[in-house]
C-alpha cells in the first residue's frame, strides 16, 4: 500500500478545525488500512502563508501545489489538483472532512482515481472496515471497501482534532492544473460575516426552530441569549424553510452536524432530521411548550415553557453571572 493523503481545506489564510480532524482520521486509516505515511495536500493560488501551520499538524510531509487556476474553489479543478498530489506522493487513500467543500470534491476525485468511496465515516475498525450512519443515524453500517484506492469523508464530530505536533517538511508538487472544458465556472461568492464562533467548531450552540415564529424573533429573542453565552447560532430545517434565517445556520441531516459541549434547542420539536445533526452534543438543553416534543427524549435538561418568556429570563440570568 502507498501513503494516505489529507485534503487541507483552508479559507481566509487559516486551516479550520476540520482539517485537523481529517488528519486524525487519516492516521487511523494509515494504521488500520495498510500503513504508509500521512501527507497533507495543500493547494491554491498562493499557500505560502499556510505552510507553517500545516507542518505542525503531525503529518509526515506537506505537499503543496500552486496554480492560478486554484484561486477560487471549483470542485473539478480541486479534484485534479488532489489527484496530481496523490500521484506525486504515492498516496492511494485520500481523507476529507465531511464539510461542504470535502463532500463536493471527494466523489469527483474518487471517479478520477477509479477509487472506492465511503462518506460520512464515523469510525475505522481494526480490520480496515469502516462505520458510517444510516437512516439519520438510527442505524450504523459496517462497510468493507474494495480496491487498492480509497477515498473517505469523515464526520468532523466523530474524531478528535490533531493537536500541533512537530514541523513537517514542505515539498512543492509540479503539475499543470487547468480547468476542464466543461468545468464549473467561478462567478462570485457572498459570505455572511459574523463575530460569533463558527457553527461547526463552537463549544456552545443555541438553535431556534419554527416555534420562534419569525426571523425578527430570532434577532430580538434568540440572539441576546446567543451573544450572552458566546455561542454560535443554529436553526432547524423548519425555521430555514420558513425563511426565518439563512440555510448556513441549518443543523441536521441535510445541514451541519455539530457536537458542542452545550446545545440549547429553543422551539424545536425534535424531528429525526434535526436530531441527526446534534444528538452527539455533550449536554442538550431544550425549551418547548409541548411536553410531548420528541426533543425532550434526548435532552439532559428540558423546560416546558413559553420560549418568549423563558428565553429573555434565561438571558438575564446568564448576563448576571
Amino acid at each position: 500500500m502507498g501513503n494516505v493523503l489529507v485534503y487541507a481545506e483552508h479559507a481566509h489564510g487559516k486551516l479550520p478545525k476540520a482539517t485537523a480532524v481529517a488528519v486524525t482520521a487519516a492516521k487511523e486509516a494509515a494504521a488500520k488500512m495498510g500503513g504508509g505515511d500521512v501527507i497533507l495536500g495543500l493547494f491554491g493560488s498562493d499557500v505560502s502563508g499556510l505552510t507553517d501551520a500545516a507542518g505542525k499538524l503531525g503529518v509526515s510531509k506537506v505537499a503543496t501545489l500552486e496554480s492560478p487556476a486554484l484561486e477560487h474553489h471549483a470542485a473539478d479543478v480541486a479534484a485534479a489538483a488532489l489527484k496530481a498530489i496523490a500521484e506525486a506522493t504515492d498516496c492511494d487513500r485520500v481523507v476529507f472532512a465531511s464539510t461542504s467543500k470535502g463532500k463536493d470534491i471527494a466523489p469527483r476525485l474518487a471517479g478520477a482515481m477509479g477509487a472506492s468511496i465511503a462518506t460520512d465515516v464515523t469510525g475505522i475498525n481494526d480490520d480496515g472496515s469502516i462505520e458510517r450512519p444510516m437512516y439519520a443515524g438510527n442505524a450504523f453500517a459496517t462497510v468493507e471497501m474494495h480496491g487498492d484506492k480509497k477515498v473517505l469523508t469523515v464526520r468532523t464530530t466523530a474524531f478528535e482534532a490533531q493537536a500541533d505536533e512537530g514541523s513537517a517538511a514542505v515539498e512543492a508538487v509540479g503539475a499543470d492544473i487547468s480547468a476542464p472544458a466543461n468545468a464549473i465556472q467561478f462567478v462570485s461568492v457572498e459570505e455572511t460575516k459574523s463575530d460569533r464562533p463558527v457553527l461547526t467548531e463552537a463549544e456552545r450552540v443555541v438553535a431556534g426552530g419554527r416555534g420562534l415564529k419569525s426571523g425578527e424573533n430570532f434577532t430580538t429573542v434568540l440572539e441576546p441569549l446567543v451573544d450572552a453565552l458566546g455561542a454560535a447560532m443554529g436553526a432547524s430545517r423548519a425555521a430555514v424553510d420558513a425563511g426565518y434565517v439563512p440555510n448556513d445556520l441549518q443543523v441536521g441531516q441535510t445541514g451541519k452536524v455539530v457536537a458542542p459541549t452545550l446545545y440549547i434547542a429553543v422551539g424545536i420539536s425534535g424531528a429525526i432530521q434535526h436530531l441527526a445533526g446534534m444528538k452527539d452534543s455533550k449536554v442538550i438543553a431544550s425549551i418547548n411548550k409541548d411536553p410531548e416534543a420528541p426533543i425532550f427524549q434526548i435532552s439532559d435538561f428540558g423546560l416546558v415553557a413559553d420560549l418568549f418568556e423563558a428565553v429573555p429570563e434565561m438571558t438575564e440570568k446568564v448576563k448576571g453571572l
